[in-house]
Parts: C-alpha cells; sequence; structure tokens
C-alpha cells in the first residue's frame, strides 16, 4: 500500500515562510531536521487533522528566489469556513487569483507558491 505523506516547498526566509503559514492556514511544525553544519534546515508542517505534512526546506547558502517556472503546480487545502477564511487572507492581502465561478481562489506564500482554497462540499 502507499500513502501521500509529504510535500516540499523550498523557501529562502524560513522564519517568514513558518509565520504565514502559521497565520494563514494554520499548520504548525510537527517535525525538524537541520544538518549537523548547519547548510540545511528541514520543517514539517501539518494541520493537525491529517497525516499529511509540509515540509519547509531551507538552504543556508541560497540567497537567489526560486524559479517556480510558469507556476502550473500548486497545493490545495479544504475548508468549511470559506468565508471566514478568504477574509482573512484578503486581510493579508495573499490572495493572487480569485475563480467566483469555481467557488475557488488562490493564495500565494512568501516564494511565489500558490495554494488552493478550496470550500468543504455539503
Amino acid at each position: 500500500m502507499l500513502q501521500f505523506n509529504h510535500f516540499n516547498f523550498n523557501v529562502l526566509d524560513l522564519a517568514r515562510s513558518l509565520d504565514f503559514y502559521a497565520k494563514a492556514l494554520d499548520l504548525k511544525v510537527v517535525r525538524e531536521k537541520e544538518a549537523a553544519d548547519g547548510s540545511f534546515r528541514l520543517v514539517y508542517l501539518g494541520d493537525g487533522e491529517t497525516g499529511f505534512q509540509l515540509e519547509l526546506t531551507w538552504l543556508r547558502d541560497r540567497t537567489e528566489p526560486y524559479n517556480l517556472g510558469e507556476c502550473e503546480f500548486h497545493l490545495a487545502f479544504v475548508t468549511d469556513d470559506y468565508e471566514g477564511i478568504h477574509a482573512r487572507h484578503a486581510r493579508m492581502g495573499c490572495i493572487c487569483y480569485e475563480n467566483p465561478a469555481m467557488g475557488i481562489y488562490f493564495i500565494s506564500d512568501p516564494d511565489g507558491y500558490w495554494i488552493e482554497i478550496v470550500p468543504a462540499k455539503d
């Protein structure tokens, strides 16, 4: 049997990303790994509900923003408080695209990764 475990985003400023994910999506650190020489740090975030984790990878020597290409990929979250979460993201100024016809929108994290917000189905 195979199961999803985690997905990775490489980040330039780990503290800024951790702050964003805590405020925007209520994600919390569930485990960390740091290289003995300090050259990288892996921080795994969880939602407290599922076993799926988002791995943030920080590389000490990385100074240039990551090239995300055309950003034709995304991570998606479902919520039972769509209006409340949308209002939070609007206040944060992180909504980058809305599709009212489909009833979804996207936010962008500090490194430009897109995250889709989907309402829970009734």
